[in-house]
């Protein structure tokens, strides 16, 4: 139910081509909430009563075009992640080379055995350090 009712919003915002901010504030334990304005509220209700109103069949045509629109999107995230991919790798060698440890660290998102070396051979000496870093960036 919960998610047929997240599908009606995202058709609803859709077909009213509107797009709401949500502004992000701290509150006094430093905690991030976001709060929506009244027009928002507005907006979704509205939105949410048209979908109610419209006939079975048009509701089920509008769940299978946000499923497609959905999966379109999964599917561009998808490719733009592999390009990303390639730019945090290009962007890793290039830390590796300044700071192996950092580097090694970002890559395995962990303080593991491999960045304890990659730390040990960098305080030893430092050429072994890149090396060992653009060794574990690109194994």
């Amino acid at each position: 139910m919960k998610k047929k009712i997240m599908i009606a919003c995202i058709i609803a915002i859709q077909a009213t081509t509107v797009i709401a901010s949500i502004p992000v504030v701290s509150t006094k334990n430093d905690t991030a909430t976001a709060y929506v304005s009244k027009e928002d509220e507005m907006m979704v209700k509205n939105a949410l009563a048209s979908f109610k109103s419209l006939s079975k069949a048009a509701r089920k045509t509008r769940i299978t075009d946000a499923k497609a629109l959905l999966k379109n999107y999964k599917a561009d995230k998808a490719t733009n992640a592999s390009h990303d991919v390639e730019i945090s790798t290009v962007l890793l060698a290039i830390l590796a080379i300044l700071l192996p440890p950092l580097a090694v660290y970002l890559h395995e998102n962990a303080i593991n055995s491999k960045f304890w070396i990659s730390l040990l051979l960098s305080l030893l000496f430092w050429v072994p350090g890149v090396i060992y870093a653009l060794f574990v960036i690109f194994a």
